[in-house]
């Protein structure tokens, strides 16, 4: 279920707390592994060859470009959560760390969970940063950590 975040003291009372909202699951299907790799030109065989990836590959079959799952993160909080704060806009600001620990096989669906690690005033609006941590369906180890950086840029509540 979308959680609806409708103050800056919700918010801000969200930090350092557990996961906030989880998004739904996304499959990553080989079509989008393809589209990704037209467009980024990373087209490592381990993304797009399918037959050798079955036998060569330490996977057994072909897997997801990590930039790739990193793309999916506004996908997936536009999923989990909506920040109603009156903000003119909200913009990507930036990523502090981030990780691949396991791989995104093709046809896997993954989902992320954010958790709010804090957020602030700064100049001309509200930076937030969010901890992501996407697993993939049936997976042990997350296949993708990171510190996402929003900026809530003022409107008439931020």
């Amino acid at each position: 279920m979308k959680r609806i975040i409708t103050s800056l003291d919700e918010l801000q009372g969200l930090a350092g707390g557990p996961v906030v909202a989880v998004s739904e699951w996304v499959e990553v299907a080989q079509e989008k592994i393809d589209s990704f790799a037209a467009v980024s030109g990373d087209r490592q065989w381990i993304h797009v060859d399918q037959e050798r990836a079955r036998g060569e590959s330490p996977w057994g079959t072909t897997i997801a470009h990590g930039f790739l799952t990193l793309s999916l993160l506004s996908r997936m909080a536009a999923e989990a959560f909506s920040l109603q704060l009156g903000q003119g806009a909200t913009i990507n600001y930036g990523l502090n760390k981030v990780r691949f620990p396991a791989p995104v096989r093709s046809g896997c669906r993954v989902r992320g969970h954010f958790a709010l690690l804090g957020c602030g005033a700064k100049p001309g609006g509200v930076e937030v940063v969010w901890q992501v941590t996407v697993e993939a369906e049936g997976g042990g180890k997350p296949v993708c950590v990171a510190e996402w950086v929003l900026l809530l840029v003022a409107g008439s509540a931020v």
